[in-house]
């Protein structure tokens, strides 16, 4: 037999001379069914960007009056609801596994979609988007999570990136509907994404890893069956997997001890701060309110067309990211990512700036460039990587919980930029707001050369030996 390079990465070298790998078609077949959850997610994101500047759309179509504040409410209340999904989520997962877990999110996210779709005043809008939130947030932990546990170290990073990769569809989805829906009839079809996910996840294996933690092993070798191929000699990568999570049992401790581990502690400073600066660079911001900004800016391309062009490019980005993230590593992407991210919010700012102090008002080009070179900067590693990263950080016995807490940060961040930027453009202008979002973003460089490693090609027990040496 070959050398071993960890986990799953192995070809079989049979007596006859025969050499078998593990096939991939599998692997990308559950790692799309799983991704599917992230379109759900990804309308949920993007739907408040349709429903016009302050709402109006929206108190227009459901004929009743929205205010300012109370929009600025319906906008945020997603990511508050995803705050609250993200630790319960990770504990249940461990429960009940993560394949029932998150097709037991599809009846919130359904519910939240129907308080939309039959909304007769402002707080059926809260409870919805809540609700939908919650789902949404909670698809953002188990999504990385499943794709870890069923694949292959030489091509997790690939599949880790299916999640953003998704995220930007129901992104761009919400934004080329709205050409031809209504905001009314775009919830209709937001609220048959989470059902379309159920059905197809449910014929899908639950991981290795799970069944393995339950003592299942026989449960576990049919799945790494379904998931390499029943031709593909699995023993191996089972029998370390189990010797692993043996491990792990023997040395079973509190999560509150097993934080005390240095492993532990700097797969947590390291998540929370990839988090912090994911949020903190403004994008759900963006996101949310890119028709209004674009609105705002009077550039020379609409906020609506602009809107799909930056959802198209989001999309290319994330693309490239699943090719190349395996080929130049993780820690090298990420850097160049925040680099051209701050380097875009700095010169969106500078628009504003222009239009806002100086009365220049020929750049209406700048907008729309700032905002495609924030997308692409994003979309190559400060959007997808973090996700799929913190999934390769902890252990397994910390996983759930210390992941859950890391999404936890990140949907916190997410509602208070989202819940603020109005606020911090009335009191410090939007080239101001923007500025903010710039030097936050860029000090995310040195975070990342000096503490994070890289895990290229790497199996999760030897990221686990490097984090604790």
């Amino acid at each position: 037999m070959a050398k071993n390079n960890g986990i799953s990465n192995e070809t079989l070298v049979f007596p006859a001379g025969q050499t078998l790998k593990a096939k991939k078609l599998p692997q990308l077949i559950a790692s799309f069914a799983v991704s599917l959850g992230a379109v759900a997610a990804g309308l949920t994101t993007a739907w408040p960007s349709q429903t016009g500047e302050d709402g109006i759309k929206l108190s227009e179509t459901f004929k009743f009056p929205i205010t300012p504040e109370e929009f600025s409410w319906i906008g945020s209340l997603a990511p508050l609801g995803a705050a609250v999904s993200c630790v319960p989520i990770g504990k249940l997962s461990d429960i009940i596994g993560r394949k029932y877990a998150m097709l037991l999110l599809i009846i919130p996210f359904t519910i939240g979609w129907l308080f939309i779709i039959f909304a007769s005043s402002v707080i059926y809008f809260y409870i919805g988007r809540f609700l939908t939130g919650f789902s949404g947030g909670a698809f953002c932990v188990m999504g990385p999570m499943y794709t870890s546990e069923i694949s292959e170290s030489k091509i997790r990073g690939s599949l880790g990136t299916f999640y953003q990769l998704f995220l930007c569809i129901g992104m761009l989805m919400v934004y080329a509907l709205s050409k031809i829906l209504n905001i009314y009839e775009i919830s209709i079809m937001c609220g048959i994404a989470p059902l379309i996910f159920g059905i197809i996840f449910f014929f899908m294996p639950e991981t290795p890893t799970y069944y393995l933690m339950k003592d299942n092993e026989t449960a576990a070798r049919e799945s790494f069956k379904k998931l390499r191929g029943s031709q593909y000699n699995i023993e191996p990568e089972l029998s370390l997997l189990k010797e692993t999570i043996d491990e792990i049992k023997r040395n079973n401790v509190s999560f509150r001890i097993a934080m005390r581990s240095k492993a532990c502690k700097r797969a947590i400073i390291i998540s929370y701060g990839l988090m912090t600066f994911q949020q903190l660079c403004g994008v759900n911001a963006i996101a949310i309110f890119i028709t209004s900004i674009f609105e705002k800016a009077g550039g020379s391309v609409s906020g609506n067309d602009a809107s799909i062009v930056i959802g198209g490019v989001g999309i290319i980005m994330v693309g490239l990211s699943s090719i190349i993230v395996d080929r130049f590593g993780r820690k090298i992407i990420m850097i160049i990512s925040i680099a051209g991210t701050s380097i875009s919010t700095f010169l969106f700012g500078l628009h504003f700036y222009f239009i806002e102090e100086i009365d220049i008002t020929n750049v209406g080009w700048l907008p729309i460039v700032s905002v495609i070179s924030f997308i692409i900067s994003f979309g190559v590693a400060l959007g997808p990587l973090p996700w799929m990263m913190i999934s390769e950080y902890f252990a397994p016995e910390t996983k759930g919980i210390a992941a859950s807490s890391a999404c936890l940060l990140n949907w916190v961040l997410a509602f208070i930029v989202t819940k603020t930027f109005i606020n911090l453009n009335n009191v410090i202008n939007t080239y101001g707001t923007f500025w903010v979002y710039t030097i936050i973003c860029a000090l995310g460089i040195p975070f990342v050369i000096l503490l994070v490693p890289e895990t290229k090609g790497k199996s999760l027990e030897q990221i686990q030996r490097e984090l604790s040496a």
